[in-house]
């Protein structure tokens, strides 16, 4: 596994967000900081996520691509892509419920090159901050289906009484 990075890249309000290698919660304060800001954005048409790339993901992370797709959704009123080619990755998704929220592909759509990758999302926040996105982020995946309400429930609680 490799350590994780998270490429942003915008064309015309379609956005695109690269997960590469072992992406973790380490990741949550900018990811939800650039949930908001696209969310903001009025030339924002679009989302997709690429998973070409990546190692693993977590399910903090998992939690916040929920949220966007689930805002995402609620204004633009389809489903953001997924692409995805990992076998494990796709059973994760499935199992947690992101392909409920997600339109899943197993390969790129063909215009995906002529978007060039901007920038990267940094690594940011205290304990804090994280922990918020974290508490955040599953109650989302909760809200996907009753095997995760099960699975998250005693972490939840935990992180409400901290």
């Amino acid at each position: 596994m490799s350590d994780g990075s998270i490429q942003v890249a915008e064309h015309e309000g379609v956005h695109v967000l690269k997960l590469i290698g072992d992406v973790r919660l380490t990741f949550s304060v900018a990811l939800d900081k650039y949930i908001s800001t696209l969310l903001n954005d009025n030339v924002f048409c679009a989302i997709l996520f690429d998973l070409t790339e990546a190692d693993l993901l977590d399910s903090t992370t998992l939690g916040l691509i929920a949220k966007i797709a689930i805002r995402s959704f609620e204004q633009k009123g389809h489903k953001p892509l997924l692409v995805c080619q990992d076998e494990s990755i796709n059973r994760l998704l499935d199992s947690m419920g992101i392909t409920d929220v997600c339109q899943i592909l197993d390969e790129l759509p063909d215009d995906y090159c002529s978007i060039d990758l901007q920038g990267s999302l940094k690594q940011e926040g205290d304990e804090d901050d994280i922990k918020a996105r974290v508490l955040e982020a599953h109650c989302v995946l909760m809200g996907l289906n009753e095997a995760n309400k099960e699975t998250f429930k005693d972490l939840v609680a935990s992180l409400k009484d901290d």
